[in-house]
């Protein structure tokens, strides 16, 4: 019988041998290939984690001892290990969360995905169990080295550094990469631990020379002691976290899970908050991840498990157009300059960071820093161009607010993933980018429709040198273009559907359908509906949203009723802002909003999260025909 099948609870791991862990241990890699080759998700950090958390789960008791995750894709193991084999629907509607999800189990605490928030987590914890006198609970916190790039992570350690009573272990999964190679000063500290013998061999060379050289005094004791010290300096340089007053233990191979039990285990006697770092290999156990430079293997779609090859190719997307076009306006633009938060090639800058590495810069899991940075950089008379995903800059609203707003710096956001993206859950649906930019003084947004409309947007974008601009666009794959009927003042009409009126006869109630980036198509089909019921119809598609086009408001005017579309909140979006202006101009029309609720929205595809809300053509047809015919 497989070792795997008779695992329900982590209980059931601590009868077992040790040559049974390692066939545990086999067990599970080959089941995680399997199972995400079929569903997709994050393979390569979970292949890495398995001896590690095996471990964990031996040495402390969950949920009574609190775990958590940073980031939580590197949680699969875990899940299997506390009872939840069924893999088949991983991050589908109903299926396991590709996060820790509290709906699921006990076991899990945080669901939130951003990273360089576990230590934070873990210190609440920590002294919350003080607080009540729960002096028997520990808390883990895993976080891979990529995540100590945050400063979140850093404002953390300062705190844990101060609690001495506190029962806390910060285990350091550390491979060297978080999307790609982890990359500043930590990660070179990190390097050195790496590579590093350790410096008790080496002082016990130096006494054994100071004991030869005579009997010992002052200034045999004095040599030890700055022998001691020279070599912890060069050798040893955990010295960083213990002169933080954190105890440090390791490095550990990762991958061993005797070594990590015994590393686990000390540093739950000590009592005080511990460091473990841990060396893994992400990717471990399957051979395309392991030969992979490019971690195609950290999140994949649907593979082939023998190759790792996709399924099926995925069609030119949004992230390749900006891609492609970025590098284009670096050529022409030597003052442009990129920065990316630890997410080079997902975010579409590798090719410009091949073409200009001088120009490219990586600051880590920091998007706050990047912004600041950005603002820095304007300053000193370059444009630069923050590429992250569109829920991250969540993360970084104060510093576009206050650092770059306030100084009518020259930054340009680009936002990959902006709107609905599904399946990763409710912390990376895009959703938030419009409603909450709306109210950034000066800041200009584009939301453009379709690839030709997008290469404008960033052009125009990287000429703002007076404010931020930002220019957002969804996951997957791009349409067919969209081209426009004529353009005014900067508002595309892309559709029209108008009908003969017969003399005498009443003229048709007209309704000005607006769609806002990726929802110009089912604009298009809305209008194409109330068309067929009767109504004349006007399709707008604003590549530029914020400021508010007046045009746009004009328009409004013209009409009988407003229909807005947009992928992001309806409360407090676009289209909201639309019906705001029109009230300030003066211009009676009521204005209907579609959009997403300010809601949490679980993990489904895309489609079904469109149909959840409402948001397919015919039901944004029919509950307009309602509203007019009310």
């Amino acid at each position: 019988m497989a070792v795997l099948e008779t695992i329900a609870s982590p209980a059931d791991l601590r009868r077992l041998s040790p040559a049974q862990l390692d066939q545990l241990a086999a067990e599970i890699r080959t089941f995680l290939v399997q199972s995400v080759s079929r569903t997709g998700g994050h393979l390569g950090p979970n292949l890495g984690v398995v001896e590690l958390t095996i471990a964990m789960h031996r040495v402390f008791a969950s949920p009574t001892d609190s775990f958590v995750f940073d980031t939580g894709h590197q949680s699969y193991v875990h899940k299997l290990l506390t009872g939840r084999q069924n893999f088949g629907d991983l991050r589908r509607r109903e299926g396991l969360s590709g996060y820790p999800s509290r709906a699921e189990s006990v076991h899990d605490i945080v669901e939130n995905s951003h990273a360089s928030t576990a230590l934070s987590w873990a210190d609440g914890i920590a002294k919350a169990n003080v607080v009540r006198g729960l002096h028997d609970r520990h808390v883990v916190a895993v976080m891979g080295d990529g995540a100590l790039t945050g400063g979140m992570a850093w404002e953390a350690l300062n705190n844990i550094a101060d609690g001495h009573d506190r029962r806390l272990v910060l285990v350091v999964n550390d491979n060297g990469r978080s999307y790609a190679p982890t990359i500043g000063g930590m990660a070179h500290h990190l390097d050195t631990l790496r590579t590093t013998q350790g410096y008790e061999s080496m002082l016990s060379w130096g006494r054994r020379t100071l004991r030869r050289s005579g009997p010992p005094g002052r200034v045999a004791y004095d040599a030890l002691h700055g022998l001691k010290k020279g070599i912890k300096d060069v050798v040893a340089p955990q010295g960083m976290f213990e002169d933080l007053g954190i105890k440090y233990i390791g490095p550990v191979d990762g991958h061993d899970v005797g070594a990590v039990e015994r590393a686990l285990t000390s540093a739950k006697t000590f009592g005080a908050p511990v460091l473990v770092h841990v060396i893994t290999e992400k990717g471990r156990g399957y051979s395309p991840a392991e030969q992979d430079v490019a971690d195609r293997f950290h999140a994949v779609g649907q593979i082939h498990p023998e190759t790792g090859l996709p399924v099926a190719p995925s069609r030119f997307g949004w992230t390749k157009v900006f891609a492609d076009e970025i590098v284009s306006i670096g050529h022409a633009r030597p003052d442009v300059v990129a920065i990316t938060a630890a997410m080079l090639a997902p975010v579409g800058l590798a090719p410009f960071e091949k073409a200009f590495p001088t120009r490219t810069f990586d600051v880590g899991i920091a998007e706050q820093h990047a912004a600041t940075s950005a603002a820095g950089m304007a300053f000193a008379g370059l444009h630069p161009v923050v590429a992250l995903y569109a829920t991250f800059l969540n993360r970084a609203f104060d510093q576009v607010l206050m650092d770059v707003a306030l100084h009518r710096a020259g930054v340009t956001f680009v936002l990959d993933r902006a709107g609905i993206t599904g399946d990763d859950g409710a912390s990376h649906n895009g959703m938030w980018d419009m409603a909450m930019l709306r109210i950034v003084p000066g800041l200009h947004l584009a939301a453009p429709r379709d690839e030709a409309t997008l290469r404008a947007a960033l052009r125009t974008a990287v000429d703002v040198d007076d404010a931020p601009s930002v220019v957002r666009y969804p996951k997957g794959s791009v349409g067919d273009a969209i081209p426009a009927l004529d353009s005014t003042d900067g508002v595309d009409v892309i559709g029209r559907e108008t009908h003969d009126v017969p003399a005498g006869a009443d003229s048709p109630r007209k309704v000005l359908v607006v769609g806002i980036g990726s929802m110009a198509t089912t604009a298009l089909e809305v209008s194409s509906i109330l068309a067929a019921h009767g109504l004349d119809t006007t399709v707008a598609s604003p590549t530029w949203v914020l400021p508010m086009p007046s045009m746009l408001v004009k328009m409004a005017g013209e009409h009988d009723l407003v229909v807005t579309l947009e992928d992001g909140l309806a409360e407090g979006g676009i289209g909201a802002l639309l019906g705001e202006r029109a009230g300030q101009a003066g211009v009676r029309v009521p204005v209907h909003t579609v959009g997403l609720p300010s809601a949490f929205l679980d993990h489904a595809t895309r489609d079904q999260i469109v149909v959840a809300n409402r948001l397919t053509a015919p039901d944004v047809a029919r509950d307009v025909l309602d509203l007019l015919a009310r």
